[in-house]
């Protein structure tokens, strides 16, 4: 007999995590709410949130999360896509 797969709630998590957590350009477009970090607060990970004008990283992945410029005008990297 073979074994059967279970998959730990972990691995659901996770890929949920992946498709919220800003580092995927498909998942980012222009008047989304996001959470982004600003250059200056990276030590502090103080995040800024507000709505996407503009994204600025032209790959489809960022380890550190894609660059946006917010409405406001604020550039930083995206932490979070908020609900």
């Amino acid at each position: 007999m073979g074994k059967i797969g279970i998959s730990s709630p972990n691995v659901a998590a996770e890929s949920l995590n992946e498709m919220t957590d800003g580092r995927n350009r498909k998942d980012i477009y222009p008047g989304i709410e996001v959470s982004i970090v600003l250059k200056q607060d990276q030590g502090t990970g103080k995040l800024t949130r507000g709505v996407v004008k503009e994204i600025l990283t032209k790959s489809a992945f960022h380890p550190h999360g894609i660059k946006v410029r917010l409405a406001d005008g604020q550039v930083g990297r995206v932490q979070k896509i908020e609900d």
